[in-house]
Order: C-alpha cells, then sequence, then structure tokens
C-alpha cells in the first residue's frame, strides 16, 4: 500500500520557519510527482510546490523564493522548507504523490497524506 505521512508542522510567528517532512512508502511509480499543497481556513485547497522524479521543482508564484521543495536520496521523504512565514501560510499542509503532476494537481488520482497543521501568528 501507498503511505504518505507529514509531520513538522507547529504553531510559529511571523517571519519564522518550518520544514515539513513528508514519508513516502510504497511507491509505485518509476516516474512520478510528488508536490505540498494547502488549504487555509475558509479557501480552497492549493498546490504550492512540486518535484519530480527527474528533480524538477514548480512553485506556486506567490510562494517563490520562501519555499524550497526537496526529496531526500532515497526519494523515500519529502520536505518543505518554509521561510519567512506570513498568516496567509496558515493552513493545513498535504503532500500528495502521482504518476504526473498534472493529475497532481488537477486531476482526482493520486495518493495523499493526511496532512500537518501550520499556524502563523
Amino acid at each position: 500500500d501507498v503511505q504518505l505521512v507529514e509531520s513538522g508542522g507547529g504553531s510559529v510567528q511571523t517571519g519564522g520557519s518550518l520544514r515539513l517532512s513528508c514519508a513516502v512508502s510504497g511507491n509505485p511509480y518509476r516516474t512520478y510527482c510528488m508536490g505540498w499543497f494547502r488549504h487555509p481556513p475558509g479557501k480552497l485547497r492549493e498546490g504550492v510546490a512540486s518535484i519530480e522524479s527527474d528533480g524538477t521543482t514548480t512553485y506556486k508564484d506567490s510562494v517563490k523564493g520562501r519555499f524550497i521543495i526537496s526529496v531526500d536520496n532515497s526519494k523515500t521523504t519529502l520536505y518543505l522548507q518554509i521561510n519567512n512565514l506570513t498568516l496567509e501560510d496558515t493552513g493545513t499542509y498535504y503532500c500528495g504523490l502521482d504518476r504526473g503532476c498534472a493529475s497532481l494537481f488537477y486531476g482526482d488520482s493520486g495518493h495523499w497524506g493526511q496532512g500537518t497543521q501550520v499556524t502563523v501568528s
């Protein structure tokens, strides 16, 4: 079974930093896309960053320069470094995995974690 488990969320003051982690097991894809999404309170869930199996990274414009997505050498842990946190970064952060970024971001398939809460004050 594919499992994704996020961790690293918490409460932090504006300007601070957090590193979110996502432990991935049972990845069935030879080529794939992993991504981070956030669900701000009262708003729709949005994708913020992705990394493909060839290392290509993509970011939502509003987080460029502050968010860094990466994966460890074993490709079993996905990270999201968030710097200079703002109030707008508050939300539940989810990691996702699918065979491609198009399906991950715009389709209804994919594998997801349970989320980790980030609260900025």
